[in-house]
């Protein structure tokens, strides 16, 4: 049963008393208060800008473009709770025109010659590889800080993301650009996270919330007769990926070795060009000039560039398995899964390995 629509004063005040208590969990230094209240001040933002999504497509006077595309969301969210068993709230029922492309940029922080990233930790996220910002140029400054310090640095526009259930979650003006299927994928996405999160794993996280996205779009298609997706941008899209772990394993393996900087530079520079190159050869020989990635390969290269690359599915096979191994219940899966997840860390990784392993073995 879908509950009605909590007042958005209500949840401000209950956003304005919560809040402060985080923060005392959180702060040790001035630095600390004035960025996670720029946090606070970016989400209570967003809570504001909510409206029913059922409003916006009622109302004659919103573009048509943005009511339809509205209306098509409300039946993927619905498949979502009723066939997915995602979590039946007001999620993804309501809409928020923030008027930026980007609700969030992320900044990614390595040491010169090192994959290990700056990680930063939330007592309801727990530790993660970036740092927030809503404001553009606020990231801007963290990466210039970070920059004049000798680090790699990359920043990232997100256009959407999950409190974990804390607040009901709007679809985002910066969504609207997708077609109705990617934002179909997305609310599933964001709705498995809700579901099951693990605090401090987003290799489990991330992998859970993808198989989630990529069986429930399957499952989203047959159940509208589509015929299933060919595959072929995923199987891109894919080699790219690995293209770019082969890159990060190379450099582990370089980092590691005693050499000069000047000539750990050098050697860095030429693992950048060699993925450059097989990049190309990939694009020209199997992709029929596919250029797609050519924005990305081309631009400056550097290791916190790479980090985001591997979190989002290295575990899908396992989830995979283990659906498989659940007769493909949803809930029988999610219960599963939440077992996976209360495992020690160690324990939760061989289990993960194991399972994956037992896919690729079954084909």
């Amino acid at each position: 049963m879908i509950r009605p629509f909590p007042s958005l004063g209500l949840l401000d005040r209950v956003f304005r008393v919560l809040f402060p208590g985080v923060l005392l969990l959180l702060l040790n230094g001035c630095a600390s208060v004035s960025y996670y209240g720029k946090l606070a001040n970016g989400q209570l933002q967003l809570l504001q800008a909510r409206e029913p999504v059922s409003e916006v497509v009622a109302d004659p006077s919103r573009d048509q473009k943005l009511r339809a595309h509205l209306a098509q969301s409300q039946k993927a969210r619905t498949f979502a709770s009723e066939h997915l068993h995602l979590p039946d709230n007001q999620s993804y029922r309501l809409y928020a025109d923030i008027g930026r492309p980007y609700v969030v940029w992320n900044v990614f922080v390595t040491p010169e010659f090192s994959l290990t990233p700056q990680n930063h930790c939330f007592p309801i996220a727990g530790c993660v590889a970036y740092r927030g910002y809503y404001s553009q140029s606020a990231a801007r400054g963290e990466a210039a800080v970070q920059r004049l310090q000798g680090m790699d640095v990359s920043i990232g526009g997100v256009e959407a993301y999950s409190t974990l259930g804390w607040f009901n979650d709007p679809i985002i003006s910066s969504m609207m650009g997708w077609g109705d299927e990617r934002l179909a994928t997305l609310i599933f996405h964001e709705l498995a996270h809700q579901r099951i999160y693990v605090k401090d794993d987003t290799e489990f996280n991330e992998s859970f919330a993808t198989f989630v996205e990529q069986e429930g779009t399957r499952q989203w298609r047959a159940s509208r007769s589509l015929a299933p997706d060919n595959g072929a941008q995923a199987q891109r899209r894919d080699q790219f990926t690995q293209l770019v772990l082969d890159t990060r394993t190379r450099l582990e393996k370089l980092y590691a070795l005693p050499l000069p900087a000047d000539q750990m530079r050098q050697r860095k520079a030429a693992e950048f060009e060699r993925l450059r190159s097989e990049y190309r050869h990939l694009r020209d020989s199997q992709w029929a000039g596919d250029r797609r990635y050519d924005a990305w390969i081309n631009a400056p290269m550097n290791n916190a560039r790479l980090l985001p690359f591997g979190l989002y599915d290295q575990w899908v096979p396992a989830f995979t398995a283990l659906f498989r191994q659940e007769g493909g219940d949803w809930v029988r899966f999610y219960a599963a899964a939440e077992k996976l997840g209360a495992l020690p860390v160690g324990e939760r990784k061989a289990a993960m390995k194991a399972l994956a392993e037992s896919k690729n073995s079954a084909g």
